[in-house]
């Protein structure tokens, strides 16, 4: 059974909806550049939303800069607004990159951002800043939409023409925690594979503390790593809903062949994901590796009085909910409801094949709200609940517990820091799992 988009029956109203807007998740991406500025261009309290929720998440300072509009840019234009923000960015900060983001209100009322960021270049003749207008209404799609978008834009305006192979592969991250980027990063280097990640946040969201809270940051994808992705010789969008779109701009013009996920959760996403790595760049999966993934399968099998015929509803960003939906059948257990943020056919799709071949048949929703999602959940019944902080009142309601996982996590602490993807991070999700189950069994 699949509800398409944020109705089901006769409901035509979005109520406790749990994803965000464009303009975080075009932020999200240009936070794991080094060197890089979000300014957002509109108001403060756009801008303020998105700062305030990525702190929250990573517990780490987040600079957004805003053009601040007020009710005179709003009626005659944000020209000025954005030019005097991109002049002050460049003198306070000394950035190597400012991603010049879109709102809904500059959007509505029609500025050329492309437009005033080739003026402002002029203006400053500083080659060395590279500034991008990234076009991202929010009533245009989600969070998702928006990181996917960044990623297709900032690779057409900084990637140079294609010449001599760089034998490197790009990773384009999506959405994922620091946690997770650095676990690819490390099974990469495993398996002895050059690569570029678009973009690292592992690096910039997960830092040391620093003297200085004025300085942009030091880690992360470097503007000339991002210039050269199109001499790599393969891209694996880990996310294809949030970042997929980047993966096929290097396709399309520079025939660079691409991957599109699966997100690599559990046995047989992660296999996948070392096959497509093993295929791009022409190397063996090593013995450590495959011993992990005989640890994972040894835990697996010894968790199965506590997962077996366990009923699970799973929420959040729809290349997670996908990809965990699978890792939940390989341990014996039945997705119930499966519910992504994100409306998206493709989703649908992947989740109901993923039911049929296990036997399951979960009560999907695509682009769905907490309350389309809760009142699933107690029609069908579950156990446990998987997803971010948003499903925390849902879980209470029921009385089960909830394992977070994705974004955002904002009423624990440490969570972006530790991964769920890979072998090993599977294995900590299962771990999660089971205990979850085994503190609400000793609580009853």
């Amino acid at each position: 059974m699949c509800f398409m988009g944020t109705t089901l029956g006769a409901r035509t109203v979005t109520i406790d909806p749990c994803h965000t807007c464009l303009p975080l998740g075009a932020v999200y991406m240009i936070l794991g550049i080094q060197g890089g500025v979000s300014l957002m261009h509109g108001s403060q309290g756009c801008c303020s939303f998105v700062r305030y929720l990525l702190t929250r998440h990573f517990r780490e300072p987040v600079r957004v800069a805003s053009t601040s509009f007020h009710k005179d840019a709003a009626v005659f234009g944000g020209r000025r607004n954005l030019i005097e923000g991109i002049r002050n960015l460049v003198n306070r900060y000394r950035p190597r990159f400012i991603g010049v983001i879109s709102s809904c209100i500059s959007e509505t009322i029609g500025d050329d951002i492309d437009a005033f960021v080739r003026e402002a270049k002029d203006e400053l003749g500083d080659e060395e800043v590279k500034i991008v207008p990234i076009h991202t209404p929010s009533y245009a799609g989600s969070h998702i939409k928006g990181y996917d978008t960044a990623s297709q834009t900032v690779l057409k305006h900084l990637g140079q023409p294609r010449k001599n192979l760089n034998g490197k592969l790009n990773i384009i991250s999506g959405i994922i925690n620091p946690g997770d980027v650095e676990e690819i990063k490390r099974i990469l280097r495993v398996m002895g594979v050059s690569f570029t990640m678009i973009s690292d946040v592992a690096e910039t969201l997960d830092t040391p503390l620093e003297r200085s809270a004025v300085s942009t940051s030091v880690g992360g994808t470097t503007v000339e790593e991002l210039s050269d992705a199109t001499n790599a010789i393969g891209t694996i969008a880990l996310t294809p809903h949030a970042g997929g779109a980047g993966a096929a701009y290097l396709h399309s013009r520079f025939n660079i062949p691409a991957i599109y996920g699966p997100l690599p959760v559990g046995v047989g996403n992660t296999d996948r994901f070392l096959a497509g790595v093993k295929r791009l760049a022409g190397v063996e999966v090593p013995l450590s590796l495959e011993r992990e993934r005989g640890i994972l399968l040894d835990a697996m099998a010894d968790s199965t009085p506590y997962t077996m015929m366990k009923r699970v509803a799973i929420t959040g960003d729809p290349d997670i909910v996908a990809a965990i939906s699978r890792f939940i059948c390989e341990l014996e257990m039945e997705p119930t409801v499966v519910m992504s943020n994100t409306p998206s056919k493709k989703f649908a799709h992947e989740v109901e094949a993923t039911g049929k071949e296990y036997g399951y048949t979960p009560t999907v929703i695509s682009g769905g709200d907490l309350y389309q999602f809760e009142m699933a959940v107690r029609e069908r019944g579950a156990d446990v609940i998987l997803g971010p902080t948003y499903g925390a009142e849902v879980a209470k309601n029921i009385g089960i517990p909830l394992v977070r996982i994705g974004f955002p996590v904002y009423d624990r602490f440490g969570y972006h820091r530790w991964p769920v993807l890979g072998y090993r991070g599977s294995l900590r999700l299962l771990d999660l799992i089971v205990n979850s189950i085994l503190d609400c069994q000793s609580k009853h």
